[in-house]
């Protein structure tokens, strides 16, 4: 057996036996060569025992790690669109996973720059299966590789998982005026900044004319992720570069009222094309380098991949190009997504503000609010609001006050998701449920184990409550997947192997005149996104800022 490499002119491949089942013989996929449409590619079995939880029919589910989907983006591929990756014709050993991108290393042992691959969990028998498929973007300084998003437990529900690798930092973002004379040269946008967004469009494309030979539907494909991953999911609704691609969207810790402050400074933020250049040219100037060309030479290992400068107005994130990103999240949100599909989206307890371990005293909590609201006159209704006579109240009302702006503010997401025309349902949530071993609460990231039920592949001390809720919140997810509703598609919980069990609790869509959530973790339950006077002033203080 050939060692693998990742180079992509030297593909490590494995010479395997002509003794595998022909396909359409009832056997898992992963123990015979898939054909894709640059080569042909060997899988192995997910688990080599059987894992704790609720994972049902795990024998048969396989995995493809490190599957190329574009080239090598090193030399004169860097701050290029992702290219066609290099054809193979020997089979292609599937057992490790590919490198990580720059800045996204994650739990990766190795990072390259040809580092655009996939993963894929699959427990099908049959190309002609046409399960449901979830392309999962990872957030910031993760990678697709990681455990935290191993994809078996989806995929022993029967769908289709796929975990991608997409350019970030400097790599996946620099804008530069001549970039953009490159990229006008060849698609008429005299823009540039956002590979790592195209990285993700090449990826889905990947998807939709691979998938079936991994047994799933190309076209029943949700988009999803956490956090940075939800700001693909949500660039990937609204850009016509992939117009009818996507089926579903779910954006976990993701999309808000654009009149949000937040909404700029969280996953989805943006920088406008002016902001992008200063940033480019800093970083330029940073390598020594006064061409494009010159920075394309700097080689991996020297380049000074500095994500800051004074006056770029923060780091390298998604431009505004009219490109890719056609337009600003209140246009956008305005009238009717590219791409009007079912879409999922919501919050954590303790994120966006909110912490288990604030530790404010009084003064310290009203000087924070009269710093946020005083200038538009709300500091004082602000308090009365959320009153804090004592440390442990100013603690209190501080996270409340931002537990609530994050469910008003997906709310707002919401109602402007109906005003401007999407005639698509969107459901949103609000994760509460702690994991166990940990101080932080309900976390940043804290939902992720228990939506792709693979409490197996991380070490918390878990308890039978975990396994539980990660039987409930998989199988939202799931029936998302396969039918557009998380209510529907036959999944419950906790389920036996042969779909017995709890139904779930029914969850509706968020409608615009309904200030409701749904609660996910420590109950399952429709909530109010918050009481009356706090979503009226929330409001107000939103409609005094400028939409982002």
């Amino acid at each position: 057996m050939k060692t693998r490499h990742f180079d992509r002119h030297s593909l490590g491949l494995l010479c395997l036996p002509a003794l595998l089942p022909p396909l359409g013989v009832s056997a898992a996929l992963f123990d015979r060569v898939v054909e894709t449409k640059y080569g042909p590619v060997q899988g192995v079995a997910a688990f080599s025992s059987a894992p704790v939880g609720n994972i049902s029919g795990w024998q048969n589910v396989g995995v493809w790690k490190g599957v190329p989907y574009a080239a090598t983006t090193a030399g004169a591929n860097r701050w290029r669109p992702p290219q066609d990756p290099v054809s193979w014709t020997e089979t292609l050993d599937t057992s490790v996973f590919g490198p990580a991108c720059p800045e996204s290393q994650g739990d990766s042992a190795t990072v390259s720059e040809d580092c655009l691959n996939l993963n894929i969990w699959s427990n099908a028998n049959s190309t002609d299966d046409k399960l449901p498929v979830i392309m999962w973007a990872h957030p910031a300084g993760s990678a697709g590789s990681d455990a935290l998003f191993d994809g078996g437990g989806m995929a022993a529900k029967g769908v289709v998982f796929v975990t991608i690798n997409y350019r970030d930092g400097a790599f996946g973002w620099l804008a530069h005026p001549q970039l953009s004379a490159e990229v006008y040269h060849e698609t008429g946008s005299n823009s540039s900044g956002n590979w790592g967004m195209l990285d993700q469009f090449a990826a889905l494309k990947w998807i939709q004319a691979n998938i079936a030979a991994f047994g799933g539907d190309p076209e029943l494909i949700t988009t999803a992720g956490q956090s940075a991953g939800s700001a693909a999911a949500y660039h990937i609704v609204n850009s016509p570069l992939v117009k009818g691609i996507p089926k579903r969207a779910i954006a976990e810790s993701g999309v808000r009222d654009p009149r949000d402050p937040e909404a700029g400074s969280l996953a989805e933020s943006y920088n406008n094309l002016t902001t992008a250049y200063v940033l480019g040219e800093a970083f330029l100037t940073a390598n020594g380098a006064t061409t494009i060309t010159e920075l394309r030479a700097i080689p991996l290992a020297e380049l000074n991949d500095t994500a800051s400068a004074p006056g770029s107005g923060g780091g390298f994130r998604a431009t505004l190009d009219y490109y890719a990103m056609p337009a600003t999240y209140a246009t956008s949100l305005s009238r009717p997504p590219t791409n009007d599909i079912p879409f999922i989206t919501g919050n954590t307890k303790d994120e966006s503000g909110a912490s288990t371990t604030t530790n404010l005293t009084v003064a310290q909590y009203v000087a924070d609010m009269q710093a946020q609201y005083g200038p538009f006159n709300l500091s004082a209704v602000a308090l009365d609001l959320y009153p804090a006579v004592n440390a442990s109240e100013a603690d209190a009302s501080y996270n409340q006050h931002w537990q609530d702006t994050s469910r008003v503010s997906s709310w707002g997401y919401a109602r402007g998701w109906y005003l401007g025309g999407a005639k698509s349902p969107i459901y949103t949530y609000f994760w509460d449920h702690a994991p166990p071993g940990q101080t932080q609460g309900a976390y940043h990231e804290s939902e992720i184990n228990y939506v792709l039920n693979n409490l197996y592949a991380t070490d918390k001390p878990w308890e039978a409550l975990d396994y539980a809720i990660a039987a409930k919140m998989s199988a939202y997810w799931a029936n998302f997947a396969a039918t557009g509703d998380p209510n529907l598609g036959g999944y419950y919980s906790p389920g036996d192997s042969n779909g017995n069990g709890e139904p779930l609790v029914t969850w509706n869509p968020t409608l615009g005149n309904k200030t409701i959530t749904m609660r996910l973790g420590d109950g399952w339950a429709p909530i109010p996104i918050a009481e009356p006077a706090q979503i009226a002033f929330l409001d107000e203080y939103f409609s005094d800022q400028i939409p982002y």
